[in-house]
């Protein structure tokens, strides 16, 4: 048996004061010990179509190994997310299995049972995961939790095909076909193709529609690949502070080239702003999930029609695709752990993420670069393999990257969540020379450092 349950802003932000003042009741406290209870709490998918098939395919696991099994299905709006992974570390209780996406599982590394295991038998299975995923699952050699498919997603460019065809002469089409060959258009799709392709659809009244807004993590995918693919680091290995350096100084060259082509409300974008404009008709391309594609589906089914995606532009460090894992994580208090365990293989099982594909779209990404050729990405329309390339395949020499992932985890982090890279970007946009823009980015590396 499988009941679900979804927690509100409201119920979270009890969970929060409740591990706090230990006045108010966890979300969903499951205080029985029996084996053959489990709870869970997982990302509320933004697919509605895919909640059931998650269900019900755990449905189907529970009544065969005779377990009791609660699902919560936790949206990220609101901190939801964040309040509930909080407030469980702080009280020690609440779901046996938890989602944790990004730098989560290293935030709560040292309260997760380490899932080696799991991992091994996964990887004997499957193969090697992507460098982006072991990045943030791993930590001295353990794995923190389990890289899954549900909710992963990378951010390649979704073009318009006629618009790019039209205003650059070029087809995206034939870059990047839905079959596994290499092309002469592929092999050219640089950054600085990309910046002449931003310039010529500009001149003709459709932008590519980048933000560099502080609220906006599509800003910090978008541009923190860029600077990964200048090999533009903040931060390096050991921990130094690398800001004021020739990569960086020719990363900022090219941004300064490119404000011209932004959008004027660029610093203000947040995550949706990118794809209402190209759903909307006036983006000629965005770096996205497939999720702009999606609502284009439904609500403008001719522009659906005329979009395709491809990896990203290739850089001298190579052509990186920033990436957003997700992760299921045992906490060390939870009541169930070998049920945990099994339950979490036996979502990673090729079959079942297969079947979890179709009703996402095509949305997840799974962790086990042997997948990227799941038949949903070949199959989906409109147009027929508008997505073939979404997933990294071994012919698009590219890899999934972090942004802040030059540098130790516990200093990537506070590279991504204060924004470092776009909020330079936004700086050279509200035209700060090249100088001030590093020496605002070395002082606020010094203060994160201390």
């Amino acid at each position: 048996m499988t009941r679900v349950r979804r927690i509100t802003r409201r119920r979270a932000l009890k969970v929060t004061t409740g591990a706090v003042g230990a006045s108010l009741p966890l979300v969903h406290v499951q205080t029985a010990a029996a084996a053959g209870k489990l709870t869970m709490g997982v990302w509320d998918h933004w697919v509605p179509a895919a909640n059931p098939v998650l269900k019900g395919l755990i449905d189907e696991w529970a009544a065969k190994n005779k377990v009791d099994v609660t699902i919560d299905f936790i949206a990220s709006a609101g901190n939801k997310m964040i309040l509930t992974q909080a407030a469980e570390a702080q009280a020690r209780s609440g779901h046996d299995i938890l989602a944790f996406d990004q730098w989560a599982a290293h935030q709560y590394g040292d309260k997760l049972v380490a899932v080696n295991d799991v991992m091994d038998g996964l990887i004997k299975q499957y193969g090697p995961v992507s460098k982006a995923v072991e990045y943030l699952g791993t930590s001295d050699g353990k794995w923190l939790a389990v890289p899954v498919a549900w909710g992963s997603a990378p951010l390649p460019p979704c073009a318009r095909i006629s618009m790019i065809k039209k205003f650059t002469d070029e087809d995206v089409t034939e870059w990047y076909p839905a079959k596994d060959v290499k092309t002469k258009g592929a092999a050219e799709w640089t950054y600085e193709k990309q910046l002449k392709m931003a310039e010529q659809c500009h001149k003709a009244g459709h932008l590519f529609a980048f933000g560099c807004g502080a609220n906006s993590t599509d800003a910090n995918q978008t541009w923190g690949a860029t600077f990964g693919a200048f090999g533009a680091h903040l931060v390096d290995a050991k921990g130094n502070i690398t800001v004021d350096s020739d990569p960086i100084r020719e990363v900022l060259d090219y941004v300064k080239r490119f404000v011209p082509y932004l959008p004027r409300e660029t610093i203000a974008y947040d995550d949706a702003s990118n794809n209402k404009a190209f759903v909307a008709g006036s983006a000629a391309l965005i770096w996205n999930p497939p999720s702009a594609w999606a609502v284009a589906k439904r609500d403008a089914p001719a522009i659906a029609a005329d979009t395709w995606h491809f990896p990203n532009p290739r850089g001298k460090m190579g052509r990186l695709v920033p990436h957003r894992p997700y992760f299921w994580g045992i906490w060390q208090w939870a009541q169930n752990k070998s049920a945990a365990r099994d339950l979490i293989a036996f979502i990673s099982q090729r079959d079942v993420v297969s079947k979890l594909s179709v009703p996402a779209a095509g949305y997840d990404i799974p962790p086990f670069l042997s997948m990227a050729d799941l038949p949903v990405w070949a199959d989906i329309e409109p147009p027929k393999g508008t997505l073939y390339n979404y997933p990294v395949r071994p012919h698009h020499d590219a890899e999934y990257y972090i942004v802040g992932s030059s540098a130790p985890p516990d200093i990537g982090v506070q590279i991504w969540s204060h924004y470092m890279i776009p909020g330079m970007v936004a700086r050279v946009v509200s035209g700060h020379s090249e100088k001030k823009v590093i020496d605002w980015a070395k002082a606020e590396l010094e203060g994160i450092r201390r």
